[in-house]
């Protein structure tokens, strides 16, 4: 009996149901994105960040596109919060992120195998996975539930100065096989992270969308391009870990105790404490000076008041863009770094470059941006000519994220339309 006779025979028939919203799963690492939706629910930035955040990016283009998103995260703040179109879920921060190896590696399947299981329970679409939240290779087994993979590469997949050990390198071999044939798209932050996708997938071309760090002009007003007056002050913004460099830059700090410099070290970590000890034991606390974390606005202001920024970070680091490096380039002041942060190869002389892990290099540099006020003023002036690709939305995550899906999973653009 067709449809039109049980019409006609008085039997019902129920109307086809409208497809569902497309729904897609962010694995987003660590961070407070309940924070950050409960600003960006209200229409603002997240205030604790300078630039724009990666998640309000996701919640922008699920509201633009008409998908629901859930996001998994860690934080040092478990909880969850939704509304009807995301779900965001914190679980506390992983505990052997540091090591020992054996014991992380075994965290980071465990994560796999949750952000898996989540994706089939909530009948995820896609699943966009960042750098960090778990080990790449188990999540193979989404395309068995024909579950499309978009990874997030915010950093580099190894230290690209350091020999990985024997586990580190199976495992690696078992990440290009995954990349080569289970991601539907890959998200890069930087030439570094696409040179060693390259090496691992042995030259097989990827689905690969490049992005940058966005920000608002407005973050980075132009009266920040006026240097302060003397003392010659140097800042550092991240993490205060050895391996970002911290104890390099307090080693600096000593070998320029005689002269008119000052630094600020702005961040939270594990070597804080540390690093105040040393600093005080070598006589100078006053004038290397730990703020702890510090909100935007406090950043701004710290931007302002230097003459340099310095983002030492050593080769045994596992580094993404480094957006500080960046946040210098805006707020119009010199920077000085190395190599192992890629986002010096895209901002060529803006950047003064030192060796990697080298201490006297820096020193080097500091002296003499404080010292030759026409070296100063060249490298100021091309920090400010680098600045536009930073204000360019069309070169950011969500832009990158957006192609990405309608390049190589277009269905989800067919169901959102015919919805």
């Amino acid at each position: 009996m067709t449809s039109s006779e049980r019409l006609h025979s008085g039997i019902s028939v129920a109307p086809h149901a409208p497809p569902r919203p497309a729904r897609i799963l962010y694995a987003a690492g660590e961070g407070d994105i309940i924070g950050t939706f409960q600003h960006w629910k209200k229409h603002e930035d997240d205030p604790s960040q300078l630039s724009v955040t990666y998640s309000g990016q996701f919640f922008d283009l699920c509201q633009r596109l008409g998908y629901d998103g859930y996001v998994l995260v860690h934080a040092d703040r478990r909880g969850t919060e939704r509304d009807d179109r995301f779900v965001i879920r914190q679980r506390r921060l992983p505990r052997f992120r540091n090591g020992p190896g054996i014991l992380y590696h075994a965290e980071q399947m465990l994560a796999a195998l949750r952000i898996v299981l989540l994706a089939l329970r909530t009948r995820a679409d896609v699943v966009v996975v960042a750098s960090g939240a778990s080990h790449w290779f188990p999540l193979a087994t989404l395309r068995m539930f024909r579950i499309k993979i978009v990874p997030a590469l915010h950093c580099v997949l190894w230290p690209k100065y350091h020999r990985p050990g024997i586990l580190s390198r199976i495992i690696r071999r078992l990440d290009g096989w995954f990349f080569s044939h289970y991601a539907s798209a890959i998200l890069t932050a930087s030439g570094d992270i696409e040179e060693q996708l390259t090496e691992l997938t042995c030259q097989q071309p990827l689905h690969g969308f490049p992005f940058m760090p966005t920000y608002r002009p407005s973050s980075f007003p132009p009266s920040v391009e006026a240097p302060p007056a003397p003392p010659f002050r140097v800042l550092y913004a991240g993490r205060i870990e050895a391996a970002k460099g911290v104890f390099d830059l307090l080693s600096a700090a000593r070998s320029l105790a005689q002269l008119n410099i000052e630094f600020d070290i702005c961040g939270d970590g594990s070597a804080l404490t540390e690093l105040k000890r040393q600093a005080a034991d070598a006589g100078l606390a006053d004038r290397f000076r730990c703020h702890g974390h510090c909100d935007r606005p406090t950043m701004v202001r710290m931007f302002r008041q230097c003459h340099t920024v310095v983002v030492p970070t050593r080769t045994e680091f596992v580094e993404g863009f480094n957006q500080v490096v960046a946040e210098g380039i805006l707020a119009g002041r010199p920077v000085v770094s190395s190599s192992v942060c890629p986002a010096v190869q895209y901002l060529g002389d803006a950047v003064i470059r030192v060796p990697p892990d080298d201490a006297a290099g820096y020193a080097g540099a500091i002296r003499r941006l404080a010292e030759d006020h026409g070296h100063y003023e060249r490298c100021r002036e091309r920090s400010s000519q680098a600045q536009a690709p930073f204000f360019d939305a069309d070169r950011g995550w969500g832009a990158a994220l957006e192609a990405a899906l309608k390049q190589t999973i277009p269905n989800l653009f067919r169901n959102v339309q015919s919805a």
